[in-house]
């Protein structure tokens, strides 16, 4: 796995994230578009000390030096204040300074941490690429994902080969039957930490990348051996390998670049961000977009590991594609798909109704994982009485649909959380908009 090693091995594995930048040039940016992103930030801010100068554009104080010393020397920038320490400096635009940002804003009006280049990028996917990662998807890892469901070993076989080979999987089945559950829940198998920018520079366009909600900070247990982040060139950051779900909201313009006035830059879609990781269209067949464009979108980029997306004035730019994909839909495979499409998927899985015994575990499981008092009877007549009598389904969902009424019943009239007869019937009669069951006794009830 690509995790943070420690002690000899950190002596043969360089780090995740690229050394510091010494002086513009290594930065890879032509020195000309950091000199204006300096200027747009100083003409936003005002007056700025160098360490928060360093902190909002993500440049080292040597690379910042270099730009503020040839800013003062065009007399575009001045020193207000010194202090103690020879980083206690603030620098302001002059009249001119602030001329001259304001034309660089009409050409480009982002501000925020300096990007990468394209090409470094395309490094960093290649260096921490998914399929280059062999052999760290075992049975026991599939089963510890999974410990808390109750999934029959075939389906764990197929789960843990796709994650394996990193290539596409549908699955299929009912609604309720935990398919966006199961999805969700593959990204476990996706261990380790990342690196992603802030932001990408491409043709002199700036494509926000980094985004807290789907590129979380590593654990502290993925840090405990803790890579040495001095040095490093923070416009980079350590992540979890994403999961990035979309849904019916899906559209084709979604899946390009779209630029964002406010913001002055290009946004990436959603499948970019996800490199690294997973990605998850869920309702496939449901979106906004029509189902042959949508997949057929994803077949050649897939397949080339790289995708084309459209910049401004019709350009296009090329960008790696590294991650697994997870299609889900409960509507019939020969509704949504053709042959040919199908065959392109690696894997299928149908997810259905449980077998009785798995259902039994499950409740029983989740039970003692939301400590709700399990009762034998409770069980029985809710297999019984209450989905036998309306022809439900033995669905994953129920479950946890049921219970989680049972825990809130429980909670609004301050008693302890059981599995009764009676929490069963309020608890079903609320999810399915059923009749109340006749007042019988318990054992009429089981008989």
């Amino acid at each position: 796995m690509m995790d943070v090693l420690s002690n000899d091995a950190d002596l043969r594995v360089p780090p995740l994230v690229p050394p510091q930048p010494k002086c513009v040039r290594d930065t890879g940016l032509p020195p000309a578009w950091v000199d204006a992103l300096v200027l747009k930030t100083l003409f936003n801010s005002g007056k700025l000390l160098l360490p928060v100068l360093t902190a909002k554009l993500r440049l080292s104080i040597n690379v910042l030096r270099e730009v503020l010393d040839g800013l003062g020397a065009e007399q575009l920038v001045e020193i207000t204040w010194r202090g103690e320490s020879d980083i206690d400096i603030a620098y302001q635009l002059t009249a001119q300074g602030k001329l001259r940002a304001q034309e660089a804003l009409v050409r480009c009006r982002y501000t925020g941490p300096a990007p990468v280049t394209v090409d470094a990028y395309r490094q960093m996917v290649e260096r921490q690429a998914v399929r280059a990662r062999n052999g760290d998807v075992s049975a026991a890892e599939v089963q510890a994902a999974f410990a808390d469901d109750v999934l029959e070993p075939a389906m764990l076989a197929v789960i843990g080969a796709a994650m394996q080979s990193s290539r596409a999987l549908l699955l299929h089945g009912p609604s309720g039957s935990g398919k966006t559950t199961l999805a969700r829940k593959l990204a476990r198998l996706r261990q380790g930490m990342i690196a992603v920018p802030f932001a990408l520079l491409a043709e002199e366009q700036v494509i926000a990348f980094h985004d807290p909600v789907l590129h979380p900070a590593p654990s502290p247990l993925m840090l405990r051996n803790g890579e040495e982040r001095r040095g490093t060139d923070t416009r980079w950051t350590l992540c979890q390998r994403p999961l990035v779900q979309a849904g019916t909201e899906l559209s084709a313009a979604m899946l390009d670049l779209r630029f964002d006035a406010e913001r002055g830059c290009f946004l990436a879609p959603p499948h970019l961000l996800a490199n690294g990781g997973l990605f998850l269209i869920d309702d496939l067949g449901r979106q906004r977009v029509p189902l042959s464009e949508l997949l057929n979108r994803w077949t050649g980029p897939l397949d080339l590991g790289q995708d084309q997306l459209s910049l401004a004035a019709g350009q296009t730019l090329s960008l790696p594609l590294d991650l697994t994909i997870v299609f889900a839909t409960n509507l019939p495979l020969a509704q949504i798909a053709d042959e040919a499409f199908l065959r392109r998927v690696a894997y299928k899985l149908f997810v259905g109704p449980l077998t009785e015994s798995n259902y039994r575990r499950l409740v029983r499981e989740q039970c003692r994982l939301q400590r709700i008092v399990f009762d034998e009877a409770g069980l029985d007549y809710l297999l019984r009485h209450l989905h036998a009598g309306a022809g439900q389904p033995l669905l994953a969902a129920t479950v946890s649909e049921l219970l989680g009424r049972v825990l809130d019943f429980a909670a609004y009239e301050g008693m302890a959380p059981r599995l009764s007869v009676a929490a069963l019937d309020q608890a079903w009669v609320s999810l399915f908009a059923a009749e109340a069951p006749d007042p019988v006794t318990l054992q009429e009830r089981i008989a």
